[in-house]
């Protein structure tokens, strides 16, 4: 699991850094927002971590930019603000979860972990439907039986428009969330890539929104 961390405070940043190491978790750390955002502009994370009071670039903007730009990795604000407002905002922009200064270690462990379950980070299989498992390590799909080796663009496509299921997904955002920033796959790339997974999976499944992007119905 990739982790980006943001925190100036540079001892705290060193303990949670070596705290997650502990857990294998390959962390990349950071002390002002710019740092942060460029990082963050030019590699793929599965978790952000994001102190909110940091030099250059706050916190609340950097997710801001982030979610303007269609990327929706998971999010946790670590920050030492209190208010309710405070915490509104950070919902509001789009983090997923918020953990308040002071905290013990554990607890940002749980978090994270809750993370992973939500997302589906790092497991082994996600189940489509009950018939149909995805092995998201291998890009193995079997369906019903029918084993398909899937490409492993068209396996993160597919993996993504699982873990949104029942919304909207666009182009933009299938794009900056899989391919990331070096490459730019034109529509007809995309639409290739959802032709084959209606072919194994069924027309049923993921639905075109013309003009906007796709849909994965989970029945």
């Amino acid at each position: 699991m990739k982790i980006l961390l943001l925190e100036d405070d540079l001892i705290l940043n060193e303990i949670i850094t070596e705290y997650l190491e502990s857990k294998d978790f390959e962390v990349t750390s950071t002390y002002d927002g710019e740092d942060a955002l460029t990082q963050l502009f030019s590699t793929i994370y599965d978790l952000v971590l994001l102190d909110v009071n940091v030099p250059n670039i706050n916190g609340f903007e950097i997710l801001q930019r982030l979610r303007d730009e269609g990327i929706t990795t998971p999010s946790i604000f670590i920050t030492s603000l209190n208010q309710i407002d405070d915490l509104k905002k950070g919902f509001d922009i789009g983090c997923n979860d918020y953990i308040k200064k002071p905290f013990e270690l554990e607890e940002l462990g749980l978090r994270i972990e809750n993370i992973k379950k939500t997302f589906n980070i790092e497991a082994n299989t996600i189940q489509i439907d009950k018939d149909i498992i995805l092995n998201t390590k291998d890009y193995m799909l079997n369906n019903d039986g029918i084993i398909h080796n899937l490409p492993q663009k068209e396996a993160k496509i597919l993996i993504y428009l699982v873990n949104n299921a029942n919304k909207v997904v666009t182009h933009e955002e299938l794009t900056s969330n899989i391919w990331g920033y070096e490459e730019t796959p034109t529509s007809s790339t995309i639409r290739t890539y959802i032709k084959n997974l209606r072919k194994i999976l069924s027309e049923d499944y993921i639905q075109t929104k013309k003009g906007v992007g796709y849909s994965f119905n989970k029945k």
